[in-house]
C-alpha cells in the first residue's frame, strides 16, 4: 500500500477503487459529526466551514483561540465560512458572506475511502500580506492534490489588527508575557485539530506537511522555528517567503509591536483593552494601519528567528522551499522607480556596500533602475529561500529541497504578462488552472509534475518519484536548485555573485546584533 502515497508522473496510484465514492458521511470530529459534499466528481469529498475555535469576538478578541462549541446531530459542512476581517472584500469573499470576526473555520478535501488509509496531510496557509486572503479562495481548491493521495486542509487565520495587535496590557494578561501572534496561535490550533481529527478523514497525523505562500510562507517559517510547533508536523513547504519577510532585516520585537499597538489605541480613543474590545470590528479595521506581521513575542517566537535557524534550534523537519524568477512584478512595474530614487535607497540601506550593490544592479538611467529594481527583488527573495535551505541542510537532520520557478503562465484575455511573478507557481502546485485562461500542454505537464512533487514530499519527505525528473536534495557545495520551468530540470537559480552580496550584507546585519 505504500505506493498509494507516491503518485507516478502522469498516473495517480490510489488503487482500483479510485472510481468509487469517497469516505462515507457523517465523519466524527471532536465537537460533533459533519457531512460534506462531493467535489467535481464523487472521487473527492469536501468538508467546508468546520469550526476549529470559538468565534474570537467580544472578550475573546486578541486572545488565544478557545475550543469551539459542541453540536448535536450532523452539521452540514457544505458552505465556506466568512473570511476574516480585511480591508476589502475582493476575491476572498466573492460570492460568499462579508468578512467577519467569526471566521475561524477550516476545510478538508479527501479522496480516502476509509479512515484507516492514513494518507499524507497538507495544511495550507494562504498569503495576502497578513491583511487579506482566505482558505476558501478558489485558487486553493485541494481537489487535484486529494486525487493524487493527499488529504488537504485549508483554514482562515486572523488578519491585520485582529491577528497581530500587541500592547503592554495584552502582554500582561496573556499569562505568557507575550502578545501579537494571534495568527500563529490560530495556525497552531488548526495543527492540533489535525492531530485529533484528521485520521477520521483518512489522513495520517504522523505525516503532516505545512505549506504556505508569501505571508503564509512566513507563518510556516515561524512555526518551523517555534517551540509551539514541535511535534505537530513533520515537513514544511514555503513558497516565496521566510521569517524576514520579503527583504533582509530584523524581525519586529515585542517592544516595537507594543509601541505600534499603543499608537493604534490612542488613535481609536481607547484607554484600555476593554475599550478596544468594545469597538466595532469595522471601526478598528478602518482606523488600523500596518505593517502587521509575526512578532518576536518571547512565547511563540522566543527570539529573532535568524538566531534560531543559525543555531539550528528550529524543529527537526524536512523542508521544500523556493521562489519565482519575476517576483517583483507583482509589487512593482518597470519604470516604477527612477535612477535617483533607486540609487538613493541603495546608499541609505547598504551604506559602505552601496557601490558593490550598484555594480550588480546599475541605475545609470530610469529604465535601467526599473530593471535593476525587479532583479534585486528576485535575488533578495531567492537569497532568503536558498539561505533557509542552506541552514536546514547544515542542521544535519532531515533534508532540504530548493526550487526556482521560471515558467511564464498564459495571461487572461486583455491582461499583460507579468512573467513568472509572485504567486504564479500556485496554480501549478495545486494543479488548478485559473479561470479565463487556457493552459497549453506545457502548462498541464508542469502542473502534473509539480503537484506530484508536492504530494510525494508530503508522503515521504522526498519529492522524487517514478517518471519525475530527479530533484537532488540541497547541498551547500553544489547549490543545486530544481528549475521549474518549461523544462523541469536540476540547475542553478539565483546568480552566485548576487547571493554572495546578500551573504555579505546579512553577515554585517547579523554582526550588529539580531
Amino acid at each position: 500500500m505504500r505506493s498509494i502515497f507516491r503518485p507516478v508522473f502522469g498516473t495517480i496510484l490510489v488503487g482500483a477503487s479510485i472510481l468509487s465514492a469517497a469516505i462515507t458521511d457523517p465523519v466524527p470530529v471532536d465537537t460533533g459529526l459533519v457531512s460534506g459534499v462531493s467535489g467535481t466528481s464523487d472521487e473527492v469529498r469536501v468538508y467546508k466551514g468546520i469550526p476549529f475555535a470559538a468565534p474570537p469576538v467580544g472578550d475573546l478578541r486578541w486572545r488565544a483561540p478557545q475550543p469551539p462549541a459542541h453540536w448535536e446531530g450532523v452539521r452540514k459542512a457544505d458552505q465556506f465560512s466568512a473570511v476574516c476581517m480585511q480591508q476589502a472584500r475582493g476575491p476572498a469573499a466573492a460570492g460568499g458572506p462579508a468578512p467577519s470576526e467569526d471566521c475561524l473555520y477550516l476545510n478538508v478535501w479527501t479522496a480516502a475511502k476509509a479512515p484507516g488509509e492514513r494518507r499524507p496531510v497538507i495544511v495550507w496557509t494562504y498569503g495576502g500580506g497578513f491583511t487579506g486572503g482566505a482558505g476558501s479562495l478558489a485558487m486553493y481548491n485541494g481537489e487535484a492534490l486529494a486525487k493524487k493521495g493527499a488529504v488537504v486542509v485549508t483554514y482562515n487565520y486572523r488578519l491585520g489588527v485582529f491577528g497581530f495587535l500587541a500592547t503592554p496590557e495584552l502582554t500582561k494578561e496573556s499569562g505568557h508575557n507575550a502578545s501579537g501572534n494571534y495568527a500563529m496561535m490560530d495556525m497552531a490550533t488548526v495543527l492540533r485539530w489535525v492531530q485529533k481529527n484528521i485520521a477520521n478523514f483518512g489522513g495520517d497525523p504522523k505525516r503532516v506537511t505545512i505549506d504556505g505562500e508569501s505571508a503564509g510562507a512566513m507563518l510556516v517559517s515561524a512555526m518551523v522555528g517555534s517551540p509551539e510547533g514541535k511535534g505537530l508536523f513533520q515537513r514544511a513547504i514555503a513558497q516565496s517567503g521566510a521569517w524576514m519577510g520579503i527583504s533582509i532585516g530584523h524581525m519586529t520585537t515585542l517592544a516595537q509591536a507594543e509601541e505600534n499597538g499603543q499608537k493604534l489605541a490612542q488613535a481609536a480613543s481607547a484607554a484600555s483593552i476593554a475599550e478596544l474590545r468594545a469597538k466595532p470590528a469595522d471601526e478598528l479595521l478602518k482606523n488600523s494601519r500596518g505593517p502587521f506581521g509575526v512578532v518576536v513575542d518571547g512565547w511563540y517566537v522566543p527570539e529573532d528567528l535568524s538566531l534560531t535557524y543559525a543555531h539550528h534550534k528550529e524543529n527537526d523537519v524536512d523542508v521544500l522551499v523556493g521562489s519565482n524568477r519575476d517576483e517583483g512584478t507583482f509589487f512593482s512595474r518597470p519604470g516604477g522607480v527612477n535612477a535617483e530614487q533607486f540609487s538613493g535607497t541603495a546608499k541609505r540601506r547598504f551604506s559602505d556596500q552601496a557601490d558593490a550593490y550598484l555594480k550588480l544592479y546599475p541605475a545609470s538611467s530610469d529604465a535601467e533602475a526599473g530593471t535593476s529594481q525587479l532583479a534585486s527583488f528576485r535575488d533578495e527573495m531567492g537569497w532568503h529561500m536558498r539561505t533557509w535551505a542552506q541552514l536546514q541542510s547544515a542542521r544535519g537532520k532531515g533534508k532540504a529541497y530548493l526550487y526556482f520557478f521560471t515558467h511564464v503562465p498564459p495571461s487572461a484575455p486583455g491582461q499583460p504578462s507579468r512573467g513568472a511573478t509572485h504567486t504564479a507557481d500556485l496554480a501549478y502546485m495545486f494543479d488548478n488552472p485559473p479561470p479565463n485562461v487556457t493552459w497549453t500542454d506545457t502548462d498541464k505537464q508542469l502542473a502534473e509534475t509539480m503537484s506530484s512533487y508536492w504530494v510525494n514530499f508530503a508522503a515521504t519527505g522526498d519529492p522524487n518519484g517514478k517518471g519525475l525528473p530527479e530533484w537532488p536534495a540541497y547541498k551547500a557545495k553544489s547549490e543545486k536548485t530544481m528549475v521549474l520551468g518549461d523544462t523541469v530540470m536540476a540547475g542553478s537559480g539565483i546568480d552566485a555573485a548576487m547571493l554572495a552580496f546578500y551573504d555579505s550584507f546579512y553577515a554585517k546585519l547579523s554582526s550588529g546584533g539580531l
